[in-house]
Formats: C-alpha cells, sequence, structure tokens
C-alpha cells in the first residue's frame, strides 16, 4: 500500500476504530435485536387478525344459514343456540385478538431500540 496517501489510510483507520468501539456494536445488535422482535410481533398481531376475520366471517355465514332455518321453519328454539355460539365464538376470538396485540406490546416493550 505504499502508493496510497498516509493521510487516506489514516481517516479509514480512524473511520474504522469510531464503528468498531464496543458500544456501537451493544448499540447496534440491539437495534437489530428489536427490529427483529418488532417484525415477528407484527407478523403474530396479523396472524391473529387474519384468525378474527376468518372465524368473524365463519360465524356470519353460520348466524345467516340459522336465520334462514328459522324463518324457513319457524322453529326459533331450535336455531336460536346457534346464533348465541356463532356471536360467543366471535367474541372470543375478538378477545383473542386483543390478547395477543398486547401480549406483543408487552413483549417489544422489553427490548432496546439500541437509542
Amino acid at each position: 500500500m505504499g502508493n496510497v496517501n498516509p493521510q487516506i489510510l489514516n481517516s479509514v483507520e480512524a473511520m474504522q476504530q469510531s464503528t468498531m468501539t464496543s458500544s456501537v456494536i451493544k448499540q447496534s445488535g440491539a437495534g437489530k435485536a428489536y427490529q427483529s422482535v418488532s417484525q415477528s410481533t407484527a407478523i403474530a398481531v396479523q396472524d391473529a387478525a387474519d384468525n378474527l376475520r376468518n372465524i368473524s366471517n365463519m360465524g356470519a355465514v353460520a348466524m345467516g344459514v340459522a336465520i334462514s332455518q328459522m324463518l324457513a321453519t319457524g322453529e326459533v328454539d331450535k336455531y336460536a343456540p346457534i346464533l348465541a355460539q356463532a356471536n360467543e365464538m366471535i367474541s372470543n376470538s375478538a378477545d383473542n385478538f386483543k390478547t395477543i396485540g398486547e401480549n406483543a406490546n408487552s413483549v417489544l416493550s422489553q427490548f432496546s431500540t439500541g437509542e
């Protein structure tokens, strides 16, 4: 490296030393960990949202069929429990979504952003 200007070499060496300090490495590692956990919790919440949407759709279909049968047969007592069960299924799914969101937030809040 005899042809390289010594000032350039000194600048490169100073830059390497400043970016390889333990505090910079720790900060960078914490930031990467936070990003990874953030992405994982976002996926968990998205999966819970997808589940809630699917359960809501199934519940709506079950309710529609039950109401249709009520109207067709006049047997309200026979199909009313289906409506209640479908409502409970949707409500439980909404509760699960909330719990997953709160737990994801709790997990994420335990990680340093690296700042």
